[in-house]
């Protein structure tokens, strides 16, 4: 009689307690899509399976997915099956592209969604990065951008009135802003970018179908044309997961400052 085939079990769990053992489960579900053995789009192996291949109870197993799902590893929500995210995609920040330039060059399709756009009266902070006066008209926009209809990040920006006239007329789903009013003489040509992290709020978790709480990538953004006009405002809050930032100096030159944010962010 053939002895009966058994899955081995993917990992060894140390069981002195010195880690939870959800903590475990975690890391080795992601060093599995790190070393390509769950892929991006894959299904997450079930509870079922992933209890008994580690041999723990179901809230463990659950624990586990959740850390998976805060830092964004995973996604997944109610009703839909959680799968595996895609790798990092990194953008360099020593030259200014648009996002749809960016996930081009990666191989993507780039997308939008909006979610508001229209004119709105300047805050104090806004009017001073604008060059505008306190209540003057100012244009909005929210907008979520996706690769391969993947959400990758949030943009609120705000453009003074003769370009946010210029932005009302594109299709802001599908064209590129900086391309689109590049052709009309509006170039985006310099920018200051402050970067951080903060945890996503409420509207940025269902904007981005991640939990409250998962961290971001906060990159604040200054452009102006080459005569130093402001052309726009932003801030952007990108999937931490999902995204690295690269960076080039040398040992007596750099554009990068690093500061302590004392303010507490919002």
């Amino acid at each position: 009689m053939s002895a009966v085939a058994t899955e081995p079990p993917w990992l060894d769990l140390g069981r002195d307690g010195s880690t939870p053992l959800h903590q475990q489960i975690a890391a080795e579900l992601r060093r599995q899509i790190a070393e390509g053995e769950l892929r991006p789009g894959d299904p997450l192996p079930s509870e079922h399976t992933l209890m008994r291949r580690f041999g723990v109870s179901r809230g463990t197993i659950r624990q586990a997915r959740a850390a998976l799902r805060s830092d964004g590893t995973i996604t997944g929500s109610r009703g839909r099956p959680l799968a595996v995210r895609g790798p990092q995609l990194t953008q360099p920040l020593s030259e200014l592209i648009s996002f749809s330039s960016w996930i081009q060059s990666l191989g993507k399709r780039p997308s939008g969604r909006i979610i508001e756009f229209g004119p709105q009266p300047a805050d104090e902070t806004q009017a001073a990065m604008l060059g505008v006066g306190p209540g003057a008209t100012i244009y909005f926009l929210l907008r979520v951008r996706l690769a391969d209809d993947e959400p990758l990040l949030i943009e609120r920006t705000v453009f003074p009135p003769r370009v946010g006239q210029l932005v009302a007329a594109l299709d802001l789903e599908r064209q590129s802003i900086y391309a689109e009013l590049g052709r009309q003489g509006v170039v985006f040509a310099s920018a200051r970018h402050v970067l951080g992290a903060m945890p996503a709020t409420r509207i940025d978790a269902q904007l981005l179908d991640v939990p409250v709480g998962t961290p971001l990538l906060r990159e604040r953004r200054h452009t102006t044309s080459a005569s130093g006009e402001p052309l726009e405002w932003s801030d952007d809050r990108y999937l931490a997961a999902r995204i690295n930032f690269t960076f080039a100096n040398t040992a007596t030159a750099t554009g990068v400052v690093r500061q302590l944010d004392v303010s507490g962010g919002d």
